[in-house]
């Protein structure tokens, strides 16, 4: 789907899902730049057109040029992805600051938590890149899907309609359709909290729950994650949609998921390091657990799932305290912030 009004778009981060967006981008007549650490893997993509240490076999379009150079990736952009991990967010930021010109475009896909400050990425953003309009980009993304053009759905989210709408047509194609959310930390919260249920889903595959289980889990799962997001100022409605409930699916039920692997690792009887040499990748989902399970403790939000997990992987507990955390609870309200005017 060819776009009347090229861009020169950036992506920030060379692992799977800045990948599958430059792909998009370029298949849309976008002029796609790609920056990666890796001169080895910009070779790659730039020859081979293949990305062989994150989507191996996965062809890529002519159009996605690959460098290792920030400046170069970054001059005369007006439409900036940023795609990296969260613990390389700040150090990228930094370095490409003085590239970005007043006014950019610029959407996070990553979905993680800031330690210093439980801030979320768009926040970072916000401090680090005071010059840019802020959106962010979440949804049911598993990337190697996304490059085999197999058709999803994602959310554009931002208070700035324009800034959603020119993502919107950037980004939409016939197997990629965007739908936009005012809602940011909504959205953003979505994305960084169902990493942490992606760990638990992995981990009671492992063990061999049944289906009513993995039901009643992803359920409690999406009531915990609104419960606490609606506490930071989200709107509860958000997480009905694509980057709430959808990304929960997908995430908690695919072993193309990074963190459903880690949990199904950690499941198996695999140690932490193992479980992570295996992966190979950033399991953004570990890192959550522990500033999550720590805030809502804080804040007084009951998150028996998370709380779990923490004490699983952080304190050594058996695995079966994430069942019991779930089974002990207080019995309260199914549905929440509808019927009864406050929270289970």
């Amino acid at each position: 789907m060819k776009q009347h009004q090229p861009h020169t778009a950036a992506i920030l981060g060379g692992g799977s899902f800045g990948t599958a967006m430059a792909s998009i981008l370029a298949e849309n007549g976008h002029r796609t730049r790609l920056w990666v650490r890796d001169p080895e893997t910009a070779a790659a993509i730039n020859e081979d057109r293949e990305n062989p240490r994150y989507l191996p076999g996965q062809s890529l379009p002519e159009g996605v040029h690959a460098t290792e150079s920030l400046d170069e990736v970054l001059d005369g952009a007006d439409l900036v992805f940023v795609a990296v991990p969260s613990s390389a967010f700040v150090e990228v930021l930094r370095q490409a600051r003085p590239k970005v010109a007043e006014g950019t475009l610029v959407v996070s896909c990553t979905k993680g938590i800031h330690e210093d400050g439980f801030l979320l990425m768009s926040q970072l953003l916000k401090r680090e890149w005071d010059q840019a309009r802020i959106g962010v980009l979440s949804g049911p993304n598993l990337a190697r899907e996304i490059v085999e053009r197999k058709f999803t759905g994602t959310v554009i989210a931002s208070p700035d309609e324009a800034l959603c709408q020119t993502v919107q047509k950037a980004l939409s194609c016939d197997y990629f359709r965007v739908y936009d959310n005012p809602d940011i930390y909504g959205v953003e919260l979505g994305g960084a909290l169902k990493n942490i249920y992606a760990v638990a889903s992995g981990m009671a595959a492992a063990i061999g729950i049944g289906e009513n289980s993995r039901s009643f889990m992803l359920t409690r799962a999406l009531a915990e994650m609104s419960r606490f997001a609606v506490e930071l100022g989200a709107n509860p409605l958000t997480f009905l949609g694509l980057s709430g409930v959808g990304d929960l699916i997908a995430t908690c039920s695919s072993s193309l998921s990074r963190n459903y692997r880690l949990g199904h690792a950690l499941g198996s009887g695999q140690d932490l390091n193992q479980a992570l040499d295996a992966l190979g990748q950033t399991a953004e989902g570990l890192n959550t657990i522990r500033l999550v399970a720590t805030r809502a403790r804080q804040l007084n939000v009951y998150m028996p799932l998370a709380t779990a997990l923490y004490e699983i992987i952080y304190e050594g507990k058996p695995l079966d305290t994430m069942i019991a955390r779930l089974m002990s609870g207080e019995h309260k309200h199914d549905v929440e912030f509808s019927f009864h005017g406050g929270t289970a």
